[in-house]
């Protein structure tokens, strides 16, 4: 006859337990960004659906600073549980190569859950700009080496790295001109003090609408159903190049299996709401949910993708 130990029996015992009651109290999403942001928008939308779905509330928390590091160190350390999630983004990624000493590795110390979606980025010019394709863009900067300039929200922005890689597949000589946000650099790249950016399609569609921009490709592999005459990179005449924004939820990392089945689960579930769809569609995303083996693969491959463009670029964080 086998023999249980006591410490194996108790955690058999723990297990059923959460697999039966999970969950059985509010359900926490730490959102490491302040509120009214495309994340914290991300956040609020699956955790209102959740909690009407798992009949317990979902509450958004925001813990914003550290370029997000401060809600995933929180996070990282918390109880493993099953009650306290974080609703990520890029920067699960990319702050692993930015930084060179963080409190978490986001492999080691988290649990995929579930993921969102994404939406691309889009590269806009001045509506006054010389250049009308990705092709003439690209064929000013090789002319006249140094002499276009793009903004960012700031060092290892999404729209800074996203710009870097580009520059690593075209070989265009560009100046980056950090910015303390994104909305200080859309207004002086409006006002033509700009060459061009790389923004998320939220940030963009006011300003394309009203012509005071124009977009030249979107970093997809297909086109948006809001920019539906904007072609993709590929189509623009440059292959394999994508770039975006993203969103998806993560656990500590010994949180019960049973825990992240469940609220994977219910998470994948609440992505084909209708309601939920429109709150997202409406910020430019394309829902594209996929489940924790799918996210883990994900996040491995931003993380190897994002340290490269870093290491080459030699960025370095604000």
């Amino acid at each position: 006859m086998k023999r249980i130990f006591p410490g194996f029996a108790a955690s058999l015992i723990a297990s059923a337990a959460v697999a039966q009651g999970y969950p059985s109290k509010p359900v926490r999403i730490v959102v490491p960004f302040a509120p009214g942001g495309a994340v914290d928008v991300v956040a609020r939308a699956v955790g209102q659906r959740l909690s009407e779905q798992m009949g317990q509330p979902v509450v958004v928390e925001n813990r914003p600073g550290g370029n997000a590091n401060i809600g995933a160190d929180l996070v990282a350390k918390a109880a493993p549980d099953g009650y306290t999630v974080l609703m990520g983004a890029n920067g699960l990624a990319t702050n692993m190569a930015l930084y060179k000493s963080l409190p978490f590795d986001t492999l080691r110390d988290f649990a995929p859950v579930a993921r969102v979606g994404y939406a691309p980025l889009v590269l806009v010019v001045p509506s006054r700009s010389p250049s009308k394709s990705l092709q003439e863009l690209i064929a000013a900067a090789k002319a006249k080496p140094g002499s276009l300039n793009y903004g960012s929200a700031g060092n290892g922005s999404s729209g800074h790295l996203a710009t870097e890689l580009l520059r690593a597949k075209t070989g265009i000589d560009v100046v980056h001109v950090p910015y303390k946000g994104g909305g200080p650099a859309l207004t002086d790249l409006v006002g033509e003090r700009l060459s061009f950016m790389l923004i998320n399609p939220l940030e963009a569609i006011p300003h394309l609408k009203s012509q005071r921009l124009r977009a030249l490709a979107v970093a997809a592999p297909k086109r948006m159903a809001m920019l539906p005459d904007v072609p993709t990179f590929a189509e623009a005449g440059l292959a394999g190049y994508d770039a975006s924004v993203w969103w998806g939820l993560v656990a500590p990392a010994k949180t019960p299996p049973e825990a992240l089945a469940k609220l994977g689960a219910e998470t994948l579930k609440a992505l084909e709401d209708p309601g939920v769809r429109e709150k997202l569609s409406a910020l430019g995303a394309v829902v594209d949910p996929q489940g924790p083996e799918a996210f883990g693969r994900f996040l491995k491959d931003e993380i190897d993708k994002w340290a490269q463009v870093i290491k080459a670029a030699a960025i370095q964080p604000d």
